[in-house]
């Protein structure tokens, strides 16, 4: 167990804090594929007890884990049916919130997804406006952008999509 000065909000840490998070979903048939809060044409789907949106799930966790804060999984279980289908950008929006709790502003982020198709390049600019928006962040403090499989394992034979996301976070000046 760590000691209590080692949690989130300590006044002996550096007021930057460095998070990563990953998530992945497979894939199913029927579309659209949601990633990053918008729905992107396709002729399949992500599948989650959430609406498995594995962008925001990976935005999410690195958030919380910056700040020292419990992961996705235990603040919304997939046990819990109140998580049933549940939009990804309210537990993003949540995420933010204890965060700002603890004393913490995100100062940037980067994020990667995994997915041999559909190509989202044509989508990066609305998926960090949209992440901006619940982030209430510039577009320009987020870096999207979107890598195949090169058609060898889980992600290059369609059976997953994945994502990765680093974020920094420096304590809020009234903190």
């Amino acid at each position: 167990m760590l000691p209590a000065s080692s949690i989130a909000g300590d006044e002996t840490t550096s007021d930057l804090r460095i998070g990563l998070g990953e998530d992945s979903h497979r894939i199913e048939s029927g579309g659209p594929l949601r990633i990053g809060g918008i729905d992107v044409p396709h002729d399949r789907h992500l599948v989650g007890h959430s609406d498995a949106d594995v962008l925001l799930h990976a935005v999410t966790d690195a958030l919380l884990g910056a700040a020292a804060l419990p992961d996705i999984g235990r603040l919304f279980p997939n046990t819990d049916p109140a998580n049933r289908n549940r939009n990804s950008a309210e537990m993003l929006r949540a995420a933010v919130a204890r965060v700002s709790e603890v004393g913490y502003h995100i100062v940037n982020l980067d994020c990667v997804i995994h997915a041999e198709r559909p190509k989202l390049a044509d989508y990066y600019d609305a998926i960090r406006h949209v992440l901006a928006g619940i982030l209430q962040l510039n577009p320009h403090q987020i870096g999207i952008k979107a890598k195949t499989g090169e058609g060898v394992g889980p992600v290059g034979n369609q059976e997953l999509v994945e994502a990765r996301c680093i974020v920094l976070l420096e304590r809020a000046g009234d903190a």
